[in-house]
Parts: C-alpha cells; structure tokens; sequence
C-alpha cells in the first residue's frame, strides 16, 4: 500500500492511498461473504453457497459497493497507524473513491482527515465594544400605529365618483378579437403601469374604454407581458380604502385601555426589540475581538459538513420555488459560486466561534441548569410560533436536542463577555 500524505492546514491532512491487489482481493472476498449471508438457494443454508454459484447471482454494484467500503476502511485505519495521524473523534474524515477496478486488483483513494481542533484563547476579559444606545422616537411610535391602523382598515364600495389613486378597482380587459368576456383583475390604482393607472383615473363603475396598452414585461399574464394590443377596459367596481380613527376606541380594539396606553406598550416592544438587536452586535462585537486576540485551527472536515448541509437545503429551497440555483444567486448580487463560497466562509466562521464559545464555558467552569435549557426551548418555540411541548418534540425528531444546550451555553458566555467587555456607548446608527 502506497500512501502520499499533504498537510492542507495543521487540523487537516490528506491522505492519497493506493491499495495493492492483495487488499482489493481480500475486500471483495469479505463482500462477497457478507451478501451470501442474505442468499437463499434450496439445499444450502444461508452463509454456505458455493463461492462461484454466489457470483452469478450477485449485484455487480452492491458486491463493488460493499468491497469498496470493505477496501476503505482497512485501508484508511492502516494508513492514518503509519502516519501516526490522531483524528479528532467527534468529526468524520471526507473520503473520495478514485478508482476501483477488480480485475485489475486496483482501489485509490483519497481521504481528508480530521485532526483535533487547535484553540488558544487570548484575554478574553476586557474585550473592547461599542454600545449603541436604544431609544424610540415618537416618529417610530407614529409608524407602528399607522401599520396597525392599515391592518384593521375597511373597503367600502364608490358608487358616487370616480376611481382615485388607492382606491381598490376590479377591472376587465378584454383584447380585440379575443373570444369570451375578457380577464378580471384586482389592482390598486395608480398601483399598475402608466397607461392603464392613467385610463382608470376618473373611470366610473360600468364604465368602459377602448385603449392601446403595451403590458409591461412582468405583467401577471405571461402571455400578454412585453406586448402590444388594443383591448376593450372596463371598470366592474371601486372601494376606497378607510382607516379607523386614532381614539381611545381604536387603542381599546387592541386590548390596550386608552390611546396613552398603547403608545405606552408600542414604546415597550419597540424599546425591547431594540435591546434585542443591541444584545446580536454585541455579541458579533465581542467573538469577533475574541477571535483578533486568540488562535483558532480546526480541520476542513468540520465546516464543509456544514456548508454542504446549508448548499444543499438552499437546492431544496430554491427547487420547491420553482427556480434554479443561478436565479437565486442573481437574486442577490451574488453568482452560483461566489454564493457557496460565502456559505462555506459562513459554516467556517460558526465552528470556530462555537469552539471560542465552548472554551471559555469550559475554562470558567460554568454550568446549564434545567431553567437554563427550558428557557432557551421556549425561546425557540416561539420563534417558530409552536407550543414548547411541540418544540421538544420537534427536536427529538430531528435528534437536535444538543442545540438547546449549545444556546445556553451561548447565552451565558456572551452574557459572561459582556458583563467583563469595555464598553463605549455611541448613537445607534440611523437615529437622530
């Protein structure tokens, strides 16, 4: 067996392995003998047909299959002993058939191997961080109650005018020489294309127009989009869009007892998603100057599993959607492979603050408590709007449990950073 070793960083060594024809024979030999386990021929007992019978009946791709993974694992073992390689335990090697050929005695191989994470922490006491100070403005309460008065607003329908710009029209066009009565739509005017918002202002219900409209190239009926047609317009019907007063009444159909006291509770959540975000940078703040002051190594095999999982999931994503992977990634300023290279610098990132994380947990020897572990369940039950006991189960499921415990372990070193950060208080960013 011949192996070429490459040490990619000092967490990571490939291994290229050529098996000689004496191993390949022995991995074929053990395949075979585990799938004749399974075969059933009348005057044998299972585990004792004769070799050159079992042959004729086997898969090809399962036998290759089976002595391949036979041929590898030796291998691999046999290997990783004479390079006097320790793999880390909790990460799995990556491993690639190159070439495997039984009649010709031949199996390559190359093998990524993960070596145990290398992690030196620099002071992580003291770490400097700037503050954002979380305010709200009574602009930004006057916007939350404009939002809430939109979603509790009422349509009533026109009979006495004609159609305004927002008002909410259903209107037929009908092209010239089509048959049938026409396509309904629902739109807002002054919300569709120059040539048609400007044929609708005025209009009254019943009314018709006879009109050349170019639809434009993302019109909702593709077969008309980025073409010319005379069409007849009609207008079938308008409602105007009212808004409920800002009153007491208004503050008391959102359980609040008076107008004060709802702009009082606006100001609460407000103020608390703000904490919320403030708490995220810091965060962001405190492991990225944790990382500048200390030396972190791990192999390539931990974050590639990652990014490989968070690629594929994005496909699944992307194909359910009915796109493809360059829409996506156009979608974003991004192309295909400038888009996986930030998920694999991403997954990079993430392994190596958890084991940042992890360290300092270990070092100052901290503890999870059940309350620590139910408050981060509940934490996530609600950001996926399901009930804890639901939640529970969902990551039982999953075999995910572990990532209750990682949050809490997360919550409490960055509660534990910060508390021991120097911190300087500035403006958050746009605010006045």
């Amino acid at each position: 067996m011949q192996v070429t070793r490459e040490d990619l960083n000092p967490c990571t060594v490939k291994l290229t392995v050529v098996c000689d024809a004496e191993q390949v024979k022995e991995g074929y030999d053990k395949a075979l003998k585990q799938i004749s386990k399974s075969v059933k021929l009348p005057g044998f007992r299972p585990g004792h047909v004769p070799k050159h019978m079992i042959e004729k009946m086997v898969d090809p791709g399962q036998w290759n299959e089976e002595a391949a993974e036979n041929i590898v694992r030796k291998a691999y073992k046999q290997a990783i002993e004479q390079e006097s390689l320790t793999p880390d335990p909790g990460t799995s090697p990556s491993v690639e058939l190159v070439k495997l050929e039984q009649e010709e005695g031949v199996c390559e191989f190359s093998a990524k191997v993960p070596l145990p994470p290398v992690v030196e922490l620099g002071d992580y006491k003291g770490l400097p961080v700037e503050r954002p100070a979380a305010e709200v403005s009574d602009e930004e309460i006057e916007y939350q109650i404009e939002e809430l008065r939109k979603q509790r607003q009422t349509r009533d329908a026109v009979t006495d005018r004609g159609a305004q710009e927002g008002d909410v029209a259903v209107v037929n066009i009908k092209l010239d020489g089509e048959e049938g009565e026409g396509r309904n739509f629902m739109t807002v005017v002054g919300k569709t294309f120059p040539q048609l918002d400007q044929a609708l202002s005025g209009m009254k219900v019943e009314e018709m127009k006879h009109l050349d409209l170019t639809f434009p190239d993302n019109f909702q009926e593709k077969d008309w989009a980025g073409k010319p047609y005379k069409c007849l317009v009609s207008l079938n019907s308008i409602s105007a869009v009212k808004l409920p007063d800002v009153d007491d009444e208004f503050a008391q159909s959102l359980k609040t007892d008076n107008l004060d006291d709802l702009k009082g509770k606006l100001r609460e959540g407000i103020l608390r998603a703000k904490n919320d975000m403030v708490r995220e940078m810091l965060t962001e703040q405190l492991l990225e100057r944790l990382h500048e002051r200390s030396k972190v190594e791990v192999s390539d095999n931990m974050w590639e599993q990652l990014a490989n999982r968070r690629i594929y999931e994005t496909q699944q994503e992307v194909q359910e959607q009915g796109k493809t992977m360059e829409q996506h990634a156009a979608e974003n300023g991004m192309t295909v492979d400038g888009l996986v290279e930030a998920w694999r610098e991403k997954a990079k990132t993430h392994v190596i603050r958890a084991l940042m994380i992890r360290t300092v947990f270990e070092t100052e020897k901290m503890q999870i408590t059940n309350e620590d572990l139910n408050r981060e369940l509940f934490a996530m039950a609600s950001e996926f709007g399901v009930e804890p006991a639901q939640m529970l189960e969902m990551l039982k499921n999953n075999n995910a449990l572990e990532e209750v415990h990682y949050r809490g372990i997360s919550r409490k070193v960055s509660e534990f950073l910060l508390q021991n950060a120097d911190i300087k208080e500035v403006a958050l960013a746009g605010s006045a």
